[in-house]
Formats: C-alpha cells, sequence, structure tokens
C-alpha cells in the first residue's frame, strides 16, 4: 500500500468512527426529529422483567407548541417478561408536568401492553397522559418519564416528543380538562329575583287605596247627612 492509499484509509477510517459521535451529539432535551421517526428508535427500557419497546409523548402539531398547563398523551408498550403479573400503578415527571393514570394497567405475562391504541384500532385515547406541562413542548425534546409498578418497582424511561405530523397525525391529542366557565350560566340560570321582584311583588298598597276615601270619619258622615 502506498503512502497517499495509507492517508485515504485512516481519513475514512476516522470519518466512520466520527459519524456515531456526531449523531450522539443531536440527541437531549432539546433534540430536534426533524427526519422521519419511529418510537421503536427511542431509548428503549428492559429492567427487572419490563420491556418497553416502544415510548413517546404526543406532540402539537407541526410548527405548533403544546403551552406551558397544557397536556401530552404518553402512548407506551409494556411487555412484562416476569412469571407473575405485574402491575403499572403510577408514574412522575419531574420538571415536566403530572403524570396521570386513568386507572392501574394490568401487565400479564408475557403480553403485549399499550397505553394506547393505533388509529387502525379504533384511535383509542391513550390512558396516561402528562398534565400541567412545566414548559412549552414543541416536539423534538426527550423527557424522563418515571414508571411505577407494583413488583418492578421504579424504571425510568427516557421518552421523545413526537410532533403529531405525518403517521402520527390521526393519533388523539390529550383530551381537554373541563374549565370552570360553565359555572357562570348558573347566575344568570336563577333570574328568580327578576321574577318575583319585591317592590313590584308588594303592589298590594295600590289594590287596597280606597280605605282613605272609602272608610269617612264619623264627623264626616254626620255632616253629611246634615
Amino acid at each position: 500500500m502506498t503512502r497517499t492509499s495509507r492517508r485515504w484509509a485512516i481519513a475514512a477510517t476516522a470519518f466512520i468512527v466520527a459519524v456515531p459521535v456526531l449523531a450522539g451529539c443531536a440527541t437531549g432535551f432539546d433534540a430536534n426529529l426533524s427526519k422521519p421517526y419511529s418510537p421503536t428508535e427511542a431509548r428503549v427500557t428492559a429492567a427487572k422483567g419490563i420491556h418497553i419497546s416502544r415510548a413517546f409523548l404526543l406532540g402539537p402539531e407541526q410548527g405548533a407548541t403544546l403551552p406551558q398547563g397544557g397536556a401530552a398523551p404518553l402512548y407506551i408498550s409494556i411487555l412484562n417478561s416476569n412469571r407473575n403479573p405485574d402491575q403499572l400503578v403510577g408514574a412522575t415527571a419531574d420538571g415536566v408536568g403530572t403524570v396521570k393514570i386513568a386507572s392501574p394497567i394490568t401487565l400479564p405475562n408475557n403480553q403485549m401492553v399499550s397505553t394506547g391504541q393505533a388509529p387502525s384500532s379504533g384511535a383509542q385515547a391513550a390512558s396516561v397522559t402528562v398534565e400541567s406541562l412545566a414548559k412549552p413542548l414543541s416536539g423534538g425534546e426527550y423527557v424522563t418519564i418515571n414508571l411505577q409498578f407494583s413488583n418492578a418497582g421504579v424504571i425510568p424511561v427516557s421518552v421523545p416528543v413526537i410532533p403529531r405530523t405525518r403517521e402520527f397525525s390521526t393519533y388523539p391529542p390529550a383530551s381537554v380538562a373541563p374549565t370552570a366557565t360553565p359555572a357562570a350560566p348558573d347566575a344568570t340560570a336563577t333570574p328568580g329575583a327578576t321574577v318575583t321582584p319585591t317592590p313590584t311583588g308588594t303592589p298590594g298598597a295600590e289594590a287596597t287605596p280606597g280605605a282613605p276615601t272609602a272608610t269617612p270619619t264619623a264627623s264626616e258622615a254626620a255632616a253629611g247627612h246634615g
């Protein structure tokens, strides 16, 4: 091998080694996942007999932002390879928001369980939601969700925030919680005060004003007879 060929071989090897390193620099909480993305590429976790093969937070529409205080559904697929069944009973997301689980999720032995069905299965809403977001989310971030299992204990999972676009556009977003504004109609729904107002509801004085004219005094009656 000539000296020139040896230089090219060394340079090519250095480039191949550098590519994964540079790619790794693009990950993190604020990494931008602008290319087509599959949730199976997330930082999948397998610990204590619990295998998480699919996990992502559904973010906003392309170019939009989930506001602070908003909510994002968590879509996650879990396989329990332990001999005994387990349950997902809770979760936390420190610095991200409050995780709400509709009800404990039972995990039978060697059976994949998802917190939300794929759109082809009816677009069922996710049963796990991160609410009261501590900061806006635009998609591309990574957040840490600490999953609490009855038997396996706490297992942290690094979850990407996926924009609601492309193959994720048909996934239902987090349902909006009812606001307290409907309480306002209660005030207008009780206008009884206008139906029975005391000023107009006591016109009896007008109904009996004849008392002063219909009951003359005795002297007036005698004078009349005279």
